[in-house]
């Protein structure tokens, strides 16, 4: 009888840490059938997709959980301005499988890979720093992708989040054969202290959180190694003390005038001298790895070991490192090798006994939503971004009198609606942001 108790107390565990486990419970489950929208260059109405966004189904099992997802965001996709002619496709039901114990690998470390590396908890792809092109010596010029027409040596790798940034959407994403993902911090160009792009000011878009220095950035997503990725900011120290700042990368560029050398000394093929054509930061080889000793610096994969809101015993985390200026700082997010063992995959099927995962997300409450309303005064748009909603969310622009003049919603896994105000009058009018129990009002000013 204490046997069958005790496995029984053993089964009961595992159920209720699978339930709290958040590579089961933060992925953003699309419960109101949103669908995906796109811009295509020139047209700044955004085209409703017939494809279902963010993640359809979480299921898990003792050592397992698979996520299965369209690879399409909430967010608005497109346009992809540097002559790209894909769209954002449906990955039609991909099954990622991740492991819900993930382990430090001991022995040499895994290189990251082109392709899928992660996967964002809205169920886009998250790749690493490259985006298959590459510096050819013998002719000079920079070769791979599937347009070019030519292979690279595969010694002086292109950075994509430089070399390919008039290609990136305002969500700082872009498609590869259809293929969806972000290479880097996926925060809208908009947001940043320094805007790179001025993509979203045509094709206004958001991205999957909005960076908040005064407060832990969200979960965002789970490397191939099983371990979480998180935003920009998190605690100083790794105990989860000292407050809240800026998680850096310890990756710098290196101070050379010619490419004929990696960091560590290795004599390599010579890649073209460094200037206006290729400065510092167009080959990921420019880069070199610099220890340092507060917490608050990142170790050669881009993580640390730290206490973060979803695990207050600590676990080993992957940031999306920016600058002081909010632009994304190499690697991005993961690498450029992997901490942990990687055994996450994608699989045609689940072989296995599986618990769908179906608890409800939880109501929020407005007071502590972090609620932008941009420009104020306003004279063409106003804008009003939130950090990501788990439901949606209805935004009424009301006037003086108290009449409704607009309505729109920010949806599940999107961040932001913006209103035409080209019919509105000068004066004060109100936005008001409401769910099912609660809203919240702001005024503003329309100036034209």
């Amino acid at each position: 009888m204490k046997k069958i108790a005790l496995n029984t107390l053993l089964v009961f565990t595992s159920i209720m840490w699978s339930q709290t486990n958040p590579v089961i419970t933060s992925w953003l489950r699309n419960t109101t059938g949103i669908t995906g929208r796109h811009y295509v260059s020139g047209n700044p109405t955004p085209i409703n997709d017939a494809v279902l966004a963010n993640v359809q189904t979480i299921q898990y099992s003792n050592n397992w959980v698979y996520v299965t997802t369209n690879g399409i965001p909430a967010y608005i996709t497109g346009p992809f301005l540097d002559g790209n002619p894909s769209l954002a496709t449906s990955r039609n039901g991909a099954i990622f499988r991740f492991p819900l114990n993930p382990t430090q690998n001991t022995g040499t470390p895994t290189n990251t890979n082109g392709g899928n590396i992660g996967l964002f908890k809205n169920g886009v792809a998250l790749f690493d720093y490259r985006d298959g092109v590459s510096w050819k010596n013998s002719t000079s010029q920079v070769c791979g992708g599937p347009i070019m027409g030519c292979t690279g040596d595969g010694v002086w790798n292109r950075d994509a989040v430089y070399a390919e940034r008039v290609g990136f959407d305002c969500a700082k994403a872009h498609p590869a054969m259809g293929n969806y993902h972000h290479h880097q911090n996926p925060s809208a160009f908009n947001l940043d202290l320094v805007q790179l792009s001025n993509i979203c000011a045509t094709y206004p878009s958001d991205g999957l959180y909005v960076i908040n220095p005064n407060e832990h950035s969200p979960l965002i997503g789970f490397a191939y190694d099983g371990f979480p990725i998180y935003g920009a900011y998190g605690y100083a120290n790794a105990d989860g003390t000292g407050g809240i700042v800026r998680i850096k990368s310890s990756y710098q560029l290196r101070n050379i005038t010619v490419r004929t050398h990696y960091a560590n000394g290795t004599n390599v093929t010579d890649g073209p001298p460094v200037n206006s054509t290729y400065p510092l930061g167009y080959f990921r080889e420019d880069y070199e790895f610099v220890a340092h000793n507060t917490a608050d610096y990142l170790d050669e994969h881009n993580g640390r070991f730290c206490v973060t809101p979803e695990y207050p015993n600590g676990i080993y985390c992957y940031f999306t490192t920016v600058d002081a200026n909010h632009n994304s700082a190499y690697p991005y997010a993961v690498g450029p090798t992997f901490y942990g063992n990687k055994t996450a995959s994608t699989v045609t099927s689940v072989s296995e006994t599986t618990t769908q995962y179906t608890l409800e997300n939880a109501d929020f409450n407005l007071s502590d939503l972090n609620i932008k309303v941009y420009p104020n005064p306003a004279q063409e748009f106003i804008a009003i971004q939130t950090d990501i909603q788990e439901k949606d969310l209805e935004v009424t622009l009301i006037d003086a009198l108290g009449k409704q003049l607009q309505t729109q919603k920010i949806v599940q896994g999107s961040t932001l609606c913006i209103f035409d105000l080209s019919a509105i009058y000068n004066g004060t009018y109100f936005i008001k942001i409401a769910n099912n129990t609660t809203d919240k009002t702001v005024k503003i000013i329309v100036n034209k």
